[in-house]
């Protein structure tokens, strides 16, 4: 029993450990890969981002065989983590505060989408179910937002969650001869345009 007991305990948490591993190699490509498409487009060579996760092109095609697959797979982290942005900022400032600057992460986050336009407009497939996994992730954390704005009576009760991630999305539409930060301003102007409208408590 005692010959087979160290090795019983190996064999239970190596798969724990390269669990982890992987993990942590696959974090490391996706922010790699957020940083090189930012600023050499995602058509970027391989070894660029691996370089800069400090992992092999080996572990970039292990995790993600295709290109799509890692495009998809950044938009879907910064997704998640703009979601995730929702219940912190609603803990740590007042309601009207707190979907002002979630909006303004949300606006950040479809200005660095604009890199990958090419890509996602090439008719691959692979990209098909980004949209939905946009509103089912953002239109909830949103809502939650929006709605503890309009109960404290900071906000107009005039507009829906996905109404705003439309308006958001359009008003960050790339303009002709205007600054890279025109969209973010714009954005501002909606919310002021949401708040001003409210009732006083």
């Amino acid at each position: 029993m005692s010959d087979n007991t160290p090795d019983s305990s190996v064999r239970e948490r190596a798969p724990r450990r390269m669990r982890t591993d992987a993990r942590r190699n696959i974090e490391s490509l996706l922010e790699a890969a957020k940083t090189v498409f930012s600023t050499a487009g995602v058509d970027a060579p391989a070894k660029e981002i691996t370089d800069l996760a400090g992992v092999g092109v080996g572990t970039l095609y292990r995790h993600f065989p295709q290109r799509s697959d890692l495009i998809k797979a950044v938009i879907e982290r910064e997704i998640d983590a703009c979601a995730d942005a929702a219940p912190a900022l609603a803990a740590a400032h007042e309601p009207g505060v707190a979907l002002a600057k979630w909006l303004d992460r949300f606006t950040a986050f479809v200005a660095t989408k604009r890199g990958f336009a090419a890509a996602l407009h090439s008719g691959d497939p692979a990209y098909d179910g980004l949209p939905g996994y946009l509103m089912q992730k953002l239109g909830p954390a949103l809502e939650s937002l929006l709605e503890a704005a309009t109960a404290s009576r900071e906000v107009q009760a005039q507009i829906s969650a996905q109404d705003l991630l439309y308006a958001v999305a359009k008003l960050c539409a790339p303009m002709p001869n205007e600054e890279p930060d025109y969209g973010r301003r714009m954005v501002a102007l909606l919310v002021e345009g949401l708040r001003s409208g409210s009732s006083p408590h």
